[in-house]
């Protein structure tokens, strides 16, 4: 059997569908996004961002084929270099690159612009499978975790540098495959209850009830303690005193760090009726178009929300009001369907693997996705904070596409060699 004939018969063409079905879909909502009826324009109008997401669709097939063409060896092999080669280029693209929309995350070349940040995905998670797949590596110690603390912070500090918050919190979603690993799920029930945490704080104005309620909870974990020593007690004492601390920071936090539209996008989050006509604008019209779509939407190019730009940045990080618009509950179930047996296609993939390396690799895929998937649909309904983050091989750009293109065929390719790894 020749080669080209083993990889086609061993690739996981539900995914290679899927990924198809999900661009498609994506580059005719972004034709809607910006289509103006009076100027007759075509859906392959190179002038318009549907024609270049196209243009971007095609040279993505081009990157497939390379993928598929390389030996699956490589991406191991040359983990550490890819992962190498990228931090060397966020670090360039700081004193180099070209400012966009307050981030200083692009390259320009002539007429073709990239972002480095999207393609740092893939290179973590290479540098991740590789190292957990490394000889005697164990999860339970505290010097491995440390290691690869610093390969998912390496990138997301440069990110953070180039004024890409939102790209930067991507990659606290690497924690999921670490549990998965073997990790203690103490730090992602800490997390958690940090973030619920934060958000009661800003929920609850009056501080005190908080207070109050901590001490309550306090005081009834101890009454519960069977057999209570000093340093039981201590140690609740301690957590209650921990929380405390964490309540009082979180006005420092958003008044003396936070920049002022990233303070705007949680008064947005918590209250966006506050000020509908300013800071609460995007999410307030996000909603709206979503909400006049009804059950099975105004029709493709017939959003009027779409047409009159009341929602800002529709063909990228609020794509997903085009579809609640102009295809309803109905449209937005499917795309909802979609992505979600995307996701589950890609743990069974990485659940079948042999070899740590692309199973591991494989849960770093699942993991971005997911992040990317649940954080933009929760932006554009008001669940989330507005972080501006793109919808999976759905919104605008060439970079985000190629990124997710890399990702998902890589670990195909992988996937189609399965049979051939013997190792764990």
């Amino acid at each position: 059997m020749s080669r080209r004939d083993d990889i086609s018969s061993n690739i996981d063409w539900l995914t290679v569908f899927l990924f198809f079905a999900i661009a498609i879909m994506g580059w005719m909502n972004i034709f809607a996004a910006v289509y103006d009826e009076a100027s007759h324009q075509s859906i392959f109008d190179l002038s318009l961002n549907s024609g270049k997401q196209l243009l971007f669709i095609g040279t993505s097939i081009i990157l497939i084929i390379v993928i598929m063409v390389v030996d699956f060896k490589f991406y191991d092999t040359f983990g550490y270099f890819i992962y190498g080669g990228i931090i060397l280029i966020l670090v360039f693209v700081l004193v180099f690159g070209r400012e966009v929309a307050g981030s200083k995350s692009w390259f320009e070349l002539g007429f073709i612009r990239f972002q480095p940040s999207e393609f740092a995905k893939f290179a973590t998670s290479m540098a991740v499978a590789k190292y957990i797949s490394s000889m005697g590596f164990r999860m339970d110690r505290l010097s491995k975790q440390l290691v690869l603390f610093a390969i998912i912070g390496t990138p997301a500090i440069l990110i953070i540098l180039q004024g890409d918050t939102g790209t930067a919190m991507v990659y606290s979603v690497f924690i999921l495959v670490f549990f998965r690993e073997g990790m203690s799920p103490t730090l992602l029930i800490l997390g958690t209850a940090a973030a619920i945490i934060f958000i009661l704080t800003l929920l609850v104005p009056n501080h005190l009830y908080l207070y109050i309620g901590i001490v309550a909870i306090g005081a009834i974990v101890v009454a519960f303690i069977k057999k209570k020593t000093v340093a039981k007690i201590a140690f609740v004492l301690a957590g209650v005193l921990i929380i405390a601390g964490v309540i009082r920071s979180v006005d420092y936090v958003i008044s003396d760090i936070l920049k002022p539209h990233q303070q705007n996008r949680i008064k947005a989050l918590i209250n966006p009726d506050a000020d509908p006509l300013g800071y609460g604008w995007n999410v307030t019209q996000s909603k709206i178009a979503i909400g006049s779509g009804g059950f099975s939407g105004k029709g493709f190019l017939k959003g009027t929300q779409t047409k009159f730009d009341f929602v800002p940045e529709q063909s990228t990080d609020f794509i997903f009001c085009t579809i609640g618009e102009e295809h309803g509950w109905l449209g937005s179930l499917v795309i909802i369907f979609l992505f979600v047996t995307l996701l589950l296609r890609i743990i069974y993939i990485a659940e079948r693997q042999k070899w740590r390396f692309a199973r591991v690799y494989g849960y770093c895929v699942a993991c971005i996705i997911f992040f990317h998937f649940a954080v933009n649909i929760g932006m554009t309904i008001g669940l989330f904070p507005v972080i501006g983050i793109p919808l999976p091989l759905f919104s605008y750009g060439g970079s985000s596409l190629w990124g997710f293109a890399i990702l998902i065929f890589v670990l195909l390719k992988l996937d189609s060699h399965r049979m051939q790894v013997l190792v764990h």
